[in-house]
């Protein structure tokens, strides 16, 4: 095995606890908001770190190049169906936790 065989494996396992985090938020926190937060923050992060492991580990720049356009788009279209979700829960009432 090459190094960026080995570094795409690392950076895959890395991931790995970014993407336990956005699923503890999920089951954890206390309302819509912060576990949208916790989803969206936690999966890109854990997403794009998946993509480079992908990316060093394929032998062709287009497949690559597909690679991070895939997680461009996943990006943006994370961001506007969190942005959606956040504003329709607004809409029907649903308030903010708040530590008291």
């Amino acid at each position: 095995m090459h190094l960026t065989e080995y570094l795409g494996f690392g950076l895959t396992l890395l991931a790995m606890p970014f993407f336990l985090c956005g699923t503890v938020g999920l089951l954890r926190f206390p309302d819509i908001y912060t576990r949208l937060h916790a989803l969206t923050k936690a999966d890109n992060v854990g997403l794009g770190l998946v993509t480079m492991g992908a990316m060093l580990q394929t032998h062709s720049w287009v497949t690559a190049l597909k690679l991070l356009l895939i997680w461009l788009l996943i990006l943006v279209t994370s961001a506007i169906s969190c942005h959606l979700v956040a504003r329709t829960a607004l809409r029907r009432g649903i308030r903010p936790w708040q530590n008291r």
